[in-house]
């Protein structure tokens, strides 16, 4: 029996559910100072949106019914990266945020792209074959 919450095994365990999991950390984190403390609550809600969005589809595709599946939620977890990351600059042009406020989403961000990326194209090289 578990004496303390702990992320799921099937989550540690995966690097690409992992980075994914710390960046909607970092998202909401992000989310709580720009409603808090800059009281800026449309962008950060987009923010807030698409950031958490890339770990939720990254989820679902490891639960995909099928490679087409997978591949597909996995395409959808790189358009809201790609959408996290216009959030991210447009805060940071627009002075509600500092780049190294936003860092370490950014570097994950980064990560988690890599290996969505990676995934994808695996996913559809071994489909072809």
């Amino acid at each position: 029996m578990k004496t303390k919450f702990e992320i799921d095994d099937h989550i540690k365990n995966n690097p690409l559910l992992y980075k994914s999991f710390l960046l909607s950390l970092e998202i909401i984190k992000l989310y709580k100072f720009l409603t808090k403390e800059k009281h800026e609550y449309i962008m950060s809600k987009q923010l807030l949106k698409s950031g958490t969005s890339v770990g939720a589809n990254s989820n679902e595709a490891v639960v995909a019914q099928s490679k087409k599946d997978f591949i597909a939620k996995l395409s959808i977890s790189r358009k809201e990266g790609y959408e996290t990351k216009y959030w991210l600059n447009l805060l940071i042009f627009s002075d509600y945020l500092f780049y190294s406020k936003a860092k370490k989403a950014y570097d994950l961000l980064e990560e988690c792209m890599k290996l969505i990326c990676s995934s994808i194209n695996t996913s559809k090289k071994s489909n072809k074959n």
